[in-house]
């Protein structure tokens, strides 16, 4: 970890070969790139209810291309999914700005951030408790003993999934400078913030001691569990940790970091720091794979899943109510619900729908009573750091989710 990252840690970046805002702009808005794949069926599957030409796109394509040219993505990648189906895909914009203009394809490859903590942490915590193997209420010292001390002893699994721990968000990145183990230890050391339980505070820190958890129960660290568990039985061959050099080309930037463009590695500093592994970022992730994971949950909701129980899926998705200053919410475990942090879900989604977003510009939400899946991939910090793409993603999942719910 240089002083560059730590530098990122504070937004202090000076970005090498950053266009000016105006020319940002008139790259971004010149061939907005739009490539459409609505109707889209996985092999043996049903028809699609809906074909491309039966519904308007212009209201979808309208407000992308407005926020690509206001500067607030460079573009995205969008799917809509059902039952084995396909609804709608559609690419917009661009992969690269600069030096030259490199549009987005729908197997573009993006940094997941926080989706991290539900495809990949809280889905193996999931399957640890179907198994048998965890007991989300007992508490994490139970199954870490050294997790102890300055009121962390009554911390349960449960609370760390809702983020109701008491944890900071985040304790300081000079604690992950010297590696994942000393990076255990200082954590370890930590005291709370609030009495476990009592407070909604979302953090980064629950779900790094989750992603540990996994790994000394299973014997398997939650980078090689995951893949072992999840990603390889539902054929996700784009998923993954510390994404292989042969998936760069097709990898979207993230940032500039002063020595050159976060690309191919994770952006977040804490779990670059260890390693490019951890229970709270880190995940790398296409369009086709997460709406395979969807599908998968879809599957499990209806008993229909070799791989996920419906019991398990309900567990996992069924809201909890948590308890926040202001305003009060709910939370599945692992996954939002309606919180702070769900502007990104929509208006048309029903009170079942579980989902989850990530810094970078990545969202996914899941509902099963719809039957539906929503993703949106966009890596809102290329190229300045400064896109915003949460509400723009919950307004295309509101026309998605009535066009097709």
């Amino acid at each position: 970890m240089n002083t560059h990252t730590l530098r990122a840690e504070i937004k202090s970046k000076a970005p090498q070969e950053q266009p000016s805002m105006c020319t940002r702009r008139q790259m971004m808005s010149a061939g907005l790139g739009v490539s459409i794949a609505a109707g889209f069926c996985w092999p043996g599957a049903s028809l699609p209810r809906l074909q491309a030409d039966e519904f308007n796109l212009g209201e979808i394509e309208t407000l992308i291309a407005g926020a690509i040219t206001a500067g607030d993505l460079p573009g995205a990648v969008v799917s809509c999914a059902g039952r084995g189906q396909i609804h709608y895909r559609q690419t917009f914009g661009h992969r690269w700005l600069s030096p030259d203009l490199t549009r987005l394809t729908d197997d573009t490859v993006f940094d997941l951030a926080s989706i991290t903590k539900s495809v990949a942490t809280a889905t193996s915590v999931a399957l640890l408790y179907q198994g048998g193997n965890i007991d989300p209420k007992a508490t994490v010292k139970h199954y870490l003993p050294e997790f102890k001390g300055r009121g962390k002893d009554a911390i349960t699994v449960e609370q760390c999934l809702l983020h109701t721990s008491g944890l900071t968000p985040d304790n300081a990145l000079a604690d992950y400078l010297s590696g994942s183990e000393i990076a255990w230890e200082n954590i370890c050391g930590l005291g709370l913030r609030s009495e476990p339980g009592i407070k909604f505070s979302y953090s980064d820190v629950g779900f790094i001691v989750l992603g540990k958890l996994v790994e000394r129960i299973s014997g398997m660290t939650i980078d090689r569990f995951a893949s072992e568990r999840i990603f390889q039985p539902l054929q996700m061959p784009d998923t993954g940790f510390n994404p292989p050099a042969a998936l760069k080309p097709r990898i979207a930037p993230t940032e500039n970091d002063g020595d050159g463009w976060v690309w191919g590695r994770v952006h977040d500093p804490r779990a670059h720091a260890m390693g490019g592994v951890a229970g709270h970022a880190g995940l790398f992730s296409t369009a086709d794979d997460l709406t395979k994971f969807g599908q998968a949950l879809l599957a499990a909701s209806r008993g229909e899943s070799d791989w996920m129980k419906e019991s398990t899926l309900h567990w996992m998705s069924h809201p909890h109510p948590v308890p926040a200053s202001e305003p009060r919410g709910t939370r599945a475990l692992g996954w939002d619900h309606r919180s702070p942090y769900s502007r990104n879900r929509g208006q048309a989604f029903s009170e079942q729908a579980f989902g989850h977003g990530g810094f970078t510009g990545t969202v996914l939400w899941i509902d099963p009573t719809k039957e539906l899946v929503f993703v949106w991939l966009s890596s809102r910090l290329y190229p300045d750091g400064k896109g915003t793409v949460n509400a723009l993603a919950g307004n295309v999942a509101t026309i998605l989710g009535k066009q097709f719910g």
